[in-house]
């Protein structure tokens, strides 16, 4: 047996009904709110302070949610969680550098970037993903195809404890061999995770780079080790002076550049100092890791000449 029910005039059903759709991403107007319930708008005012009432008292804070009046479009919209939500063009852009990093296999891209989008209001949901969907849909993952994540997850967590770890690693030429190292940062750079780590022997002073989908086999060692303060690894400092993440040691490079763009040159070398210029032609110098710095500055040909 059908039957039909009317809860229209019911304020418990509208308060529902006023909510939900807040919680959609829509734009609430008086007028449209009291002609479908077929009450006044002094009626659906009065429903809309009870509203607010019930989210001040259920949140700390009136920053973390509440209904506010656009007086451009003239109606009520909910501001959801903006201490822990993404906005729209947030989410597009996160989104964005996602797809042009090509840093994870397709399936952990997807995951990444459908909870992302469970950020964005559902009413705006479409449009960034039409912003997206060409760009996702032809996406080339990297050729190892492994996933990432949970190695990642690991790595960090033998960084906090600062436990010695093993693990086996395939170099691009194919050799594979067992390390040991005292793991320190985890960097991304030119499509790759990097583990940044000292050798656990101390064979080396300089921090040697290892490529993450490489690594195979990871095991801590129930070892863990403590650097002085003063030696402590600096991964914004480090990142500052390498290039290609080729390791090596410190070194100071001088040269001239005479190219077109000096911020270029600037933004590629973050430790860089204009000592002098003269007639469009600079002198620079600048400190870098290991032998990454010396295939950039070939790279450039005739702009950069070595002093």
């Amino acid at each position: 047996m059908n039957i039909n029910l009317d809860y229209n005039g019911n304020k418990g059903f509208r308060l529902l009904s006023i909510y939900e759709r807040l919680n959609k991403g829509e734009l609430l107007h008086k007028a449209g709110l009291a002609e479908k319930f077929g009450v006044t708008e002094k009626t659906i005012q009065r429903d809309i302070d009870d509203l607010r009432a019930y989210l001040s008292e259920n949140h700390l804070a009136e920053s973390d949610v509440a209904i506010k009046y656009d007086r451009v479009r003239k109606g009520y919209y909910l501001v959801r969680f903006e201490r822990e939500w993404l906005t729209n063009e947030e989410v597009m852009g996160l989104c964005k550098i996602l797809l042009e990093s090509r840093a994870f296999c397709k399936e952990e891209l997807n995951g990444l970037i459908n909870k992302l989008l469970v950020q964005v209001v559902p009413n705006d949901r479409k449009k960034v993903e039409q912003m997206i969907r060409n760009e996702q849909h032809h996406y080339v993952a990297l050729k190892h195809e492994k996933k990432l994540l949970s190695l990642l997850w690991e790595l960090s967590q033998r960084i906090i404890d600062s436990e010695i770890t093993k693990f086996t690693y395939t170099r691009q030429d194919g050799i594979t061999k067992e390390r040991e190292v005292k793991p320190v940062a985890i960097m991304f750079s030119e499509y790759y995770f990097y583990l940044i780590a000292y050798m656990a022997d101390s064979s080396k002073d300089f921090p040697t780079i290892f490529r993450v989908d490489r690594m195979s086999d990871l095991k801590g060692t129930s070892e863990y080790f403590t650097i002085p303060y003063k030696d402590k690894f600096n991964d914004g400092e480090f990142r500052k002076r390498v290039q290609f993440m080729y390791a090596g040691e410190l070194k100071t490079v001088v040269f001239e550049y005479r190219g077109q763009s000096i911020e270029a040159v600037l933004d590629r070398l973050p430790t860089a100092e204009i000592i002098s210029e003269k007639n469009s032609i600079y002198t620079i110098t600048t400190e870098a890791y290991g032998n990454g710095i010396d295939m950039w500055l070939r790279s450039q040909g005739d702009s950069i000449k070595l002093k």
